[in-house]
């Protein structure tokens, strides 16, 4: 049965992919990105008819955008069934006395608080729906920080645990949360071999929404 999926981060490598996957496999979207160029762009590649998509730029750092956003792509379909959080962003490079508060901050917007945003709007509707599946990817270094990413480090580590936070609060209306964790995405020749390809972790998305991922609900996730 069709589902209405939001996908933040949608013209990114990972983002493009998992929306022809779930575009392909006959659900609705909701693509969120910060960059209108490429998202036109992405619109024009899914050729999906209007009743199938919703496309906006949207600054997830900004809470009343993201609730303005999230009721309308509920108004427009009549709910919401997934939520899937592929904004990427990495500072580093530094060590911890090195790092400056820019940097911190830079990655607390581009992680807690796009995360606290979109949680705050999108779970009463999740929770509506009576089912869902929420899914973030992060790092494989998150549970034992190696050194120089401290910033990041921090940010991805608070994002984990909201995800884990919404995993026990909607669990019982039968929304699952997780997170995969890679070591880095395979996007270029550059770093080919070195970490995890768009494509399988697509394959990891589409799996934890399928009805058989029902029972994995706060789960890290080693894809590396």
């Amino acid at each position: 049965m069709s589902k209405v999926v939001v996908i933040t981060g949608a013209t990114g490598a990972l983002g493009k992919k998992t929306a022809h996957a779930f575009a392909e496999s006959g659900h609705a979207l909701a693509l969120f990105d910060n960059d209108q160029t490429r998202l036109d762009s992405l619109v024009k590649e899914l050729n999906l008819p209007e009743d199938r998509l919703f496309a906006s730029v949207v600054d997830l750092r900004d809470g009343q955008a993201v609730h303005d956003s999230a009721r309308a792509v509920s108004n427009k379909f009549g709910g919401v069934h997934a939520l899937i959080h592929l904004v990427g962003g990495w500072t580093g490079g530094k060590t911890l006395t090195e790092t400056s508060e820019d940097d911190l901050t830079f990655m607390l917007n581009q992680h807690v608080w796009t995360t606290f945003h979109l949680f705050q709007a999108f779970a009463p509707k999740l929770a509506s729906s009576g089912w869902g599946r929420v899914i973030a990817v992060s790092k494989s270094t998150i549970n034992n920080p190696s050194g120089k990413e401290g910033a990041y480090a921090a940010a991805k580590a608070a994002q984990e645990n909201l995800v884990l936070t919404l995993a026990a609060e909607l669990k019982d209306n039968n929304v699952t949360a997780n997170i995969i964790q890679v070591k880095a995405i395979d996007v270029d020749a550059t770093r080919k071999g070195t970490g995890t390809t768009p494509d399988v972790i697509v394959a990891a998305i589409q799996y934890l929404f399928s009805e058989q991922a029902g029972k994995v609900n706060g789960a890290r996730i080693p894809l590396y």
